[in-house]
């Protein structure tokens, strides 16, 4: 989720510090794993809309100068999506679509299971996935 390894790392031992900081608030309202995951969740998204908040004013300046990007030929396909095509285009979706992507497809959690971890309706899941599932294909198809 969070695209990189060594980031992965650490966030874990800051998820790890946190709980056993929190432990004492866990009410038993849930399984502990839940409690858990959730409380990762919430430090990877978290993690990720900081990273997005300092890449957006790296590149306020260059948004103010007005240069455009350059227009680069269009790849040719596989007709297979690699791996890493497939991690890259997961890591363009944003954060809610990603993160209830990855724990309905790639976890597999059901929809209500997920709606309890991220604290959003069954229904939104639902939308979400479906949302992510459209975007990857169309990353994907380019």
């Amino acid at each position: 989720m969070i695209g990189s390894v060594d980031d992965a790392e650490d966030l874990l031992q800051e998820v790890f510090l946190q709980a056993y900081r929190k432990l004492s608030g866990f009410r038993g309202d849930s399984a502990l794993g839940t409690w858990l995951y959730r409380l990762t969740m919430n430090h990877c998204l978290d993690h990720l809309r900081a990273r997005q908040v300092r890449m957006n004013r790296a590149t306020e300046s260059l948004d103010e100068e007005g240069a455009e990007e350059p227009v680069a030929p269009a790849p040719v396909v596989p007709a297979a999506v690699s791996r890493i095509d497939l991690e890259r285009a997961i890591n363009m979706l944003p954060d809610g679509a990603r993160a209830v992507f990855l724990l309905h497809d790639v976890e597999g959690f059901e929809h209500r299971e997920i709606a309890q971890i991220l604290g959003i309706s069954e229904g939104t899941s639902k939308s979400q996935v479906h949302k992510a599932r459209m975007k990857l294909r169309m990353i994907l198809g380019r």
